[in-house]
Formats: structure tokens, C-alpha cells, sequence
């Protein structure tokens, strides 16, 4: 069966097909961080589904090059840099920092290339400079340059390539200097802002005069410059589909830099919006949870990661406290069966059993169905539980076993649970209970058995020996 995806740019599901003559490299591209302020679990949903997207493609055996840019120049972060004083790159930097930490704390696999606006400000300039050439850029006297959308579509371009857009209802504005514009908006945008006193000392030489970037074209410059004129897929979260991302489309192809007969992305994709509480995030309901914030109330990187990726990519996901618990209890219910197999595999080691692996390619095959996928995963732990319990399984077939969920997880990303290290109490009585058995002082076995329990620690009898974990 052939990987099948949405593309938003044809509002079907469609065979993926990589542009690379010899269908294995595959260019991605999704749009990063805005680095003023910490990572809230909305955007985390965003990057955990680009790195399922990477993943799996993969696992299917293709070459991804992976780009993911990093916003540091636009207006909120204008806003910021004035009202703290900082340098731009002092302030940038200490959040680009701290969202890399949240990104691998969800074992997100880092990109290839990590591109930052402000690194591609020559790029950029030449982008702008090819649209000002074909008449569909235009300058204003104070030094700004504007994207024309009546002359892009005049020279036979579509705008509303992502979107349906109705142009008699939407309202028309002669111009929209902000990086996020209103959705109704049908306005021209800007690719160069002149310098004002407000920005300080973020500014840079232009053809046009001192100025900075609009955030559109920052990504089409990274983009091409880093993956070509034409690429396989772009992804982000449904809200940048417009005016982000057609505007990006808009610039790529009215720059015609793309050869006859190419677009400038072949698929696109965008992940649905993640609620909170069955509400929109916000401060003021107590419902805005960065990541930090949720790794304060106990919770790790790895049950996170797991709620975010039990839903359809393409459908609003309510993130709740419960639903984390809920995946606490199904990861245990998936460490325990993993545990088992360890321990009748032992050392014997073998090939993949096909069964598991073949089951969720079908699942995943079909536009990334996590929630077909993880009902093949759950059942192939109730059918693994019942052999081990009825002693069917040989070590090689353990071992299997054990091979065939690591090629899975290698997609989901969930990794091995972190063993809690049991301190040097517990591991007196521990070794206090082993001497009581092997002298058959049973009575007194079971009362070490019960303090340590009182403690918080469990003693599971195997094979192997006894093994601890926390209760």
C-alpha cells in the first residue's frame, strides 16, 4: 500500500510521491519557533506531529532532509527586545535555548538544518529584489516594500491556493503592516518595513533604505535557499495556512523561481488546534501550559508526547490533566508487557516479527491514523500478555517480539521508561529479603516484602531475579 496524505494545497488525500526522480530523498520544511517567550503545548503539537511526519516517512525508507526555522526577528519580538532592553540576539537567544531543551524533552529528533531569519537577511533582499523585477512588489516612500496581490494575480498567479477565499465578502485594506493580520483581511502585505524609531537597534541596510524583514518572506527565503526552488512537503499548524503560508506561496512562485511546470511545495499539511481543558489556552482561565509548566506537576516528557500523539493530526485534540494520567496508565500497561518480553528474550536476539510491524505501516499508510495504529500496538500487548502468561513464547520469539515494537517506536518516539534508581535503604531490605528466602525464613521475607512496599517500592520475582520499581 502507498503512503496516502492530505495535502491541503489539493484538499485531498493523495499518494506521496517524493519530487526526487529516484523516489527516495524528501525535502520538509516546517515552520519553527518565534523565539520571544517560552513553548506552550499548542506549538508542541505542531513540532511532535513534524517529527512523527519525519519519522514515519523513514521508517518507510526515505532520505528526509529536515528544516525548521527559527523566527528570531518580527514584530512581537520587536516589542520585546524595546520593552527589555536586551540586544536582539540576547534575547532571542536564551529562548531559542530553552525551546531546544522542551524539543528534546519530548524526544523530538532535532532538524538538520535550523536556519535563523536574521542569517538569511541577503536571501531575503534578492527574493524581494526578483519580485520588485516582475512588477508584482512596489515600494512606498518611506522606504517599505509591499507585495501586490491585484498584480500578482493579474500576471495569472491564484491567491487562495491553501484557502477558499470569497474576495467580495473579505474586507479589502489597501495595505497590512503586521507580521499576524486579521483572517478576513485581504490586504497587501509587507516584505520590508522601514526603519522607525521603535526598532531600535534591530535594523539592516537595504536597497530601499534601513529596515527589517516581514515575517512572510523570511520563511520562502530559508526555505528554497536551504531545500530548492521546489520541495516535497511544508507543515505547520492549521492557523498559518492563511495569510502565513499562502502568502509564502504567493512570494515562491510570483518570483518565478521555480522551473515550467513545478510548484514551490508539492504537499502541504496542517495540524488541527489543540484545546485545553475543552477551552482555548488562556492565562486567565488557568488553562495556558507551557511545557515547563506541565513538567512541574509531575509529569515527564515521555507521557506528554504520548497524549499528543493518540490523535489524529487533522482533528482538534483536547488536552486535558486527565488525558495525562490516562497516558501514565497506558504507557505502564505497554512497560509492562516490554518488561516481560526482556526477561523471556534474555540475551537471544532476532529479526523483526513481521505481524506488529506490517499492521501499523497499514494504519499509518492511511494519512498517519496514530489512533488505528495505537489499537494495533494495545492489541498486540493483549495478545503478547496471554502468550507470556500461557509460557508459548521461546526466547528467539521474545526477542522478536521485543525487535518488532523497537521498529514501531522508532516512529512513535516513545523510548524506554526512565528506571527510578532505588536508594541504598531499599536495596538493604532488598538484599535483607534475599537472605531470608535462601535461609526459607518466608515469614520474614514477606515482612521486608511489606516495609518496602510501605515505602513505595515493589520486589517482582522473575527468572532473572528479583527486579524493583516503584509502586
Amino acid at each position: 500500500m502507498a503512503l496516502k496524505l492530505f495535502n491541503t494545497l489539493t484538499r485531498s488525500v493523495q499518494d506521496f510521491v517524493p519530487l526526487d526522480p529516484a523516489g527516495k530523498k524528501v525535502g520538509l520544511y516546517c515552520c519553527g519557533p518565534t523565539v520571544y517567550d517560552f513553548g506552550h503545548i499548542g506549538n508542541f503539537r505542531t513540532f511532535v506531529f513534524a517529527d512523527l511526519v519525519r519519522r514515519y516517512l523513514e521508517f518507510r525508507g526515505y532520505q528526509v532532509r529536515h528544516v525548521m526555522n527559527v523566527t528570531d526577528v518580527e514584530d512581537k519580538i520587536i516589542r520585546r527586545v524595546r520593552e527589555t532592553g536586551k540586544p536582539l540576539r540576547e534575547y532571542t537567544g536564551g529562548f531559542e535555548a530553552e525551546f531546544w531543551k522542551d524539543h528534546a524533552s519530548l524526544n523530538c529528533r532535532p532538524p538538520h538544518e535550523r536556519p535563523h531569519a536574521t542569517d538569511f537577511i541577503a536571501e531575503i533582499l534578492q527574493l524581494i529584489e526578483a519580485l520588485m523585477a516582475r512588477g508584482i512588489a512596489y515600494r512606498t516612500d518611506d522606504g517599505s516594500v509591499w507585495f501586490s496581490i491585484e498584480k500578482y494575480r493579474a500576471l495569472g498567479h491564484t491567491y487562495g491556493q491553501l484557502v477558499n477565499l470569497n474576495f467580495d465578502a473579505m474586507r479589502a485594506g489597501e495595505r497590512v503592516a503586521n507580521d499576524e493580520y486579521e483572517k478576513e483581511s485581504l490586504a497587501d502585505f509587507a516584505l520590508w518595513k522601514a526603519r522607525v524609531p521603535d526598532d531600535g537597534a534591530v535594523f539592516w541596510p537595504s536597497p530601499w533604505g534601513e529596515g527589517r524583514p516581514g515575517w512572510h518572506i523570511e520563511c520562502s527565503a530559508m526555505s528554497m535557499k536551504l531545500l530548492g526552488a521546489s520541495f516535497d512537503l511544508h507543515l505547520g499548524g492549521e492557523d498559518l495556512a492563511f495569510p502565513h503560508h499562502e502568502d509564502e506561496i504567493a512570494q515562491s512562485e510570483g518570483a518565478c523561481c521555480q522551473a515550467p511546470g513545478q510548484r514551490f511545495v508539492k504537499y502541504w499539511m496542517h495540524g488541527a488546534h489543540l484545546l485545553v481543558e475543552g477551552t482555548k489556552m488562556s492565562k486567565k482561565l488557568g488553562n495556558f501550559f507551557t511545557l515547563r509548566d506541565l513538567l512541574a506537576k509531575g509529569f515527564n516528557g515521555r507521557e506528554i508526547r504520548y497524549l499528543l500523539l493518540t490523535a489524529y493530526y487533522r482533528e482538534t485534540f483536547n488536552f486535558t490533566l486527565a488525558g495525562l494520567e490516562g497516558a501514565r496508565a497506558a504507557l505502564a500497561r505497554l512497560d509492562e508487557c516490554l518488561a516481560k518480553l526482556r526477561d523471556t528474550a534474555r540475551d537471544a536476539t532476532a529479526a523483526p516479527e513481521p505481524t506488529l510491524t506490517a499492521k501499523f505501516a497499514e494504519a499509518m499508510d492511511n494519512d498517519l491514523n496514530v489512533s488505528a495504529a495505537w489499537a494495533v500496538v494495545f492489541d498486540w500487548v493483549r495478545d503478547t500478555n496471554r502468550a507470556l502468561a500461557a509460557h508459548q513464547l521461546s526466547a528467539v520469539q521474545a526477542a522478536a517480539a521485543l525487535a518488532a515494537w523497537q521498529s514501531v517506536d522508532a516512529v512513535f518516539g516513545l523510548g524506554a521508561k526512565a528506571e527510578a534508581e532505588a536508594p541504598p535503604e531499599i536495596l538493604a531490605l532488598l538484599e535483607a529479603r534475599q537472605a531470608a528466602r535462601k535461609a526459607k525464613d518466608f515469614k520474614q521475607a514477606d515482612a521486608v516484602r511489606n516495609e518496602m512496599k510501605a515505602k513505595g517500592w515493589l520486589i517482582e520475582d522473575t527468572a532473572s531475579g528479583p527486579k524493583l520499581k516503584q509502586a
